[in-house]
């Protein structure tokens, strides 16, 4: 059974930074190092989106441009674990935060269409 269980989400202020991890177990045929992950948000009203991914394999990574600069997305392969540390956050950043795995082929589009593991997500609310 595939479990994908993000954390660390939390209400700051604008300008400050949080990290969110995701954990990953049960994903089959493949190592961990192999799939595809990324980070997706939903505000509310609004169509899910890409924050950020990294490319099984190779390790390409890929951001929005509404992050660039701002979020970092990493792995630990050793713990199966996703992050996403953001930094200078803005109240446009309060959204559910999902985690997403998918085996590679050396892709990683920020298209929620192509992911098929997700997340229950974690919430992230930035005040002004």
């Amino acid at each position: 059974q595939v479990q994908l269980v993000e954390s660390g989400g939390d209400s700051v202020q604008s300008g400050g930074s949080l990290r969110l991890s995701c954990a990953a177990s049960g994903l089959p045929s493949i190592p961990f190092n192999a799939y595809s992950v990324g980070w997706f948000r939903q505000a509310p009203g609004k169509e899910r989106e890409g924050v950020a991914t990294i490319c099984g394999g190779g390790g390409r990574t890929y951001s929005a441009d509404s992050v660039k600069g701002r979020f970092t997305i990493s792995r630990d392969n050793a713990k199966n674990t996703l992050y996403l540390q953001m930094n200078s956050l803005k109240p446009e950043d309060t959204a559910e935060y999902y985690c997403a795995a998918d085996r590679s082929g050396g892709s990683c589009p920020l298209i929620t269409t192509w992911w098929n593991y997700w997340g229950q997500g974690t919430q992230v609310t930035v005040s002004s």
